[in-house]
C-alpha cells in the first residue's frame, strides 16, 4: 500500500480532522470546491462521482485544509448514499468547528440519466423549539 493510500484509509474523524483557532474577530466566508470527491453506491458498488462545494462563516474555528482533503479522500471506499454522504459531511463539520454559518452542495454526475444535488443551508434550517 501506498503512503497515501494509507493515511486516506486509516483517517479518522474524530482525531485526524484538524482545526485550528479563528484569529479574526470579523465575519468572514471561507469558500471550497472539493471537485474530486467519491463514494460507492450503497446498492451497487458502482463509483458515485461529485463536486463538493463547501462555504462557511467561522466563529471560533477552521478546518485545516489538507484535513479537510483527507476527510474527502476518505468517503472514496465507503458505501454511502448521496443523501448520506452530504449530511455526514455537513454534521461532521457542524459538530466540530461550530460555524456561525455553514451551506454545503453536493453536485453528483449523472448516473443512469439522474443528476442528483444535495443542499444543506443553515440559514434555511428550521430551528426547533
Amino acid at each position: 500500500m501506498k503512503y497515501g493510500e494509507k493515511i486516506v484509509n486509516e483517517f479518522d474523524v474524530e482525531k485526524d480532522l484538524e482545526i485550528w483557532p479563528n484569529e479574526h474577530n470579523r465575519n468572514y466566508l471561507i469558500k471550497m470546491t472539493l471537485p474530486e470527491f467519491s463514494c460507492l453506491c450503497p446498492r451497487s458498488g458502482y463509483p458515485d462521482y461529485a463536486t463538493i462545494y463547501l462555504e462557511y462563516t467561522p466563529d471560533k474555528w477552521v478546518v485545516e485544509l489538507k484535513a479537510m482533503k483527507l476527510y474527502i479522500n476518505s468517503f472514496r471506499d465507503k458505501h454511502v448514499s448521496h443523501e448520506n454522504s452530504a449530511n455526514e459531511i455537513y454534521e461532521t463539520l457542524e459538530n466540530k468547528i461550530k460555524p456561525k454559518y455553514m451551506k454545503i452542495i453536493a453536485d453528483y454526475n449523472p448516473r443512469g440519466n439522474v443528476h442528483t444535488l444535495i443542499e444543506i443551508d443553515s440559514s434555511k434550517q428550521i430551528k426547533e423549539r
